[in-house]
């Protein structure tokens, strides 16, 4: 049953993978017939075979460092290359062409048009909360971090979504705050579990958070790699696919709108404190 679901899972996470190479090719073709455009306004020819020999090698590179087949690699780049070929051949749209759309991991990633304001860089880092953390007991800081989940878990229709994984140790970890928890889900609710996890979720409190509320979707916190599955390999497949299942209207309306909020706020204070980072470097 858990293999069935991991591997459909990891199906509907391929299909979004071919949607966004989709959505590329578009993307590329547009540049593409606007780079032909260019040249035939310029007087320069239509190929450039250097030019397309380094993006081929290019290729074969980071092929090589991505753990695929560079030749796989090079005859990707050939059949776009002869895509661009064609749609440079019959390119005769001016040079302001269409804004082309941008790939989007759901409907989550839509980011502000308006830069953070520059003050939220005075808002403490999270790692800044850990000394004070650290003072309270292990106890409370254990049953508070139930006290916060549990309602959000209490849905029927989210109880028969997470039904596979009952019984199952699953653990929680806020890298920069030194946090760990590991739960388990009873027919009674959620509970605190002895022992060590079975599957582990770590990351920062904020890319969390952007989980938690929606913002950001987990095949892109996993795939950059700001959040981290350890232990179980299946359990860990399966519990990754699982956030995406999670029918989001059915948590309470407070909590969507209180985890949103939070997770808006400390997106934009870690932008804040970057963009002024980078100043000052």
């Amino acid at each position: 049953m858990l293999s069935r679901l991991a591997l459909g899972g990891t199906r509907a996470a391929i299909d979004r993978v071919d949607d966004a190479m989709v959505i590329l090719l578009g993307g590329r073709q547009r540049l593409a017939g606007l780079a032909g455009r260019i040249k035939r306004d310029a007087g320069l020819a239509q190929t450039d075979a250097r030019r397309e020999h380094r993006v081929r090698e290019r290729a074969r590179r980071l092929a090589g460092r991505a753990g695929i087949s560079p030749s796989s690699a090079e005859r990707l780049m050939r059949l776009l290359i002869a895509e661009a070929h064609r749609r440079q051949s019959r390119a005769s749209s001016p040079l302001s062409e269409p804004t082309l759309p941008m790939a989007h991991s759901g409907p989550s990633s839509t980011r502000s048009a308006s830069a953070p304001s520059p003050l939220l860089r005075w808002l403490p880092p999270p790692r800044r909360l850990r000394p004070w953390l650290a003072r309270i007991p292990g106890p409370l800081r254990q049953r508070a971090a139930l006290r916060l989940l549990a309602p959000a878990l209490a849905s029927p229709r989210v109880r028969r979504v997470l039904e596979p994984i009952a019984g199952r140790r699953l653990g929680i970890e806020i890298t920069d705050l030194d946090q760990r928890w590991v739960f388990e889900l009873r027919a009674d609710g959620l509970h605190l579990a002895q022992g060590d996890a079975e599957a582990t979720v770590s990351g920062s409190a904020t890319d969390l958070l952007l989980l938690a509320s929606r913002l950001e979707d987990a095949d892109t916190l996993f795939f950059q790699r700001r959040l981290m599955l350890t232990g179980d390999t299946e359990l860990g497949l399966f519990l990754r696919n699982l956030l995406d299942r999670l029918p989001w209207e059915a948590f309470p309306l407070a909590s969507r709108i209180l985890l949103q909020r939070g997770a808006r706020l400390a997106r934009d204070a870690r932008q804040a404190h970057r963009a002024h980072a980078g100043r000052a470097a």
